[in-house]
């Protein structure tokens, strides 16, 4: 009985070290990221989200913020499944200097080690990161929204590890 308890612990302990053995999976793609300021106040948030929704925009990933009371404007950074009726509405709310540009979206596992796999493959092309962003939507997968200096190299290297 003991020989036996002795071997389904190494079996699983076996299946442990496989499992983290291996890379976390990935999709690396390139998307249009919108930026824009506006003048901060309490729900300047809401008044952006209701803009978009009144054009029927969808907020695929984004961030918004102030530095609290240092800062008289809120900046959002957003990924929309329609740019141009989001320039629209973030337009018709006031907001100013509306820019878009590329970024790299990955979807990965969502586990220990993805990101690090993600910005060590980058990092080791040569290829500086200025900025990134994520969240999990499942719990089973992340989106990471990544600038680089170099996006289509970055999403090539990606792509072939």
């Amino acid at each position: 009985m003991a020989k036996a308890a002795k071997k389904k612990t190494s079996k699983k302990t076996a299946a442990k070290k496989t499992k983290k053995s291996k890379a976390p999976s990935f999709t690396a793609k390139t998307a249009k990221e919108i930026t824009a300021t506006i003048l901060d106040g309490v729900g300047i948030t809401a008044k952006i989200a209701a803009a978009l929704a009144k054009e029927n925009v969808n907020i695929l990933a984004g961030t918004g913020y102030s530095a609290s009371g240092f800062r008289r404007m809120a900046t959002f950074t957003l990924i929309v499944d329609d740019l141009v009726k989001a320039e629209k509405a973030l337009d018709d709310v006031g907001a100013d200097n509306i820019q878009n540009q590329s970024i790299i979206m990955v979807e990965t596992e969502n586990r220990p080690g993805a990101l690090e796999r993600i910005a060590g493959i980058i990092g080791k092309a040569g290829i500086a990161i200025y900025y990134f962003y994520s969240t999990t939507s499942s719990g089973k997968t992340a989106t990471c929204v990544i600038k680089t200096a170099d996006d289509k190299k970055a999403i090539k290297v990606l792509n072939k590890a």
